[in-house]
């Protein structure tokens, strides 16, 4: 089951303050960006965000998965928790890299 429109939007909502907000929808589910960096998968109504030794403290509880069959094993992000789920993704916006531009044919 791929995500709902109202998910998404709930996401975009909790997420709200953090920077420009950007969604993408890739293969039936959706990456959603954070100033053009891909911060959060949402597959199946499920936030997850990759593992980092940056926010490894923050979610130190959190259960984890995988986002899609192949996918590294993703923290599941409790978008419920708006602020909990704020510092996580702050704390991932300031560490991840930009997405590599692809080169022109």
């Amino acid at each position: 089951m791929a995500c709902t429109l109202d998910y998404i939007d709930f996401v975009c909502s909790q997420l709200n303050g953090i920077g420009e907000i950007r969604t993408r929808k890739m293969f039936g589910d959706w990456c959603i960006y954070i100033d053009e960096k891909p911060v959060v998968l949402a597959c199946d109504n499920i936030c997850y965000v990759k593992k980092h030794a940056a926010i490894e403290d923050l979610m130190s509880d959190a259960e984890c998965g995988c986002p899609y069959d192949g996918a590294k094993e993703h923290y599941i992000l409790d978008i419920e928790h708006g602020d909990d789920a704020k510092r996580v993704v702050r704390k991932l916006v300031e560490v991840l890299p930009y997405p590599k531009k692809k080169a022109k044919k």
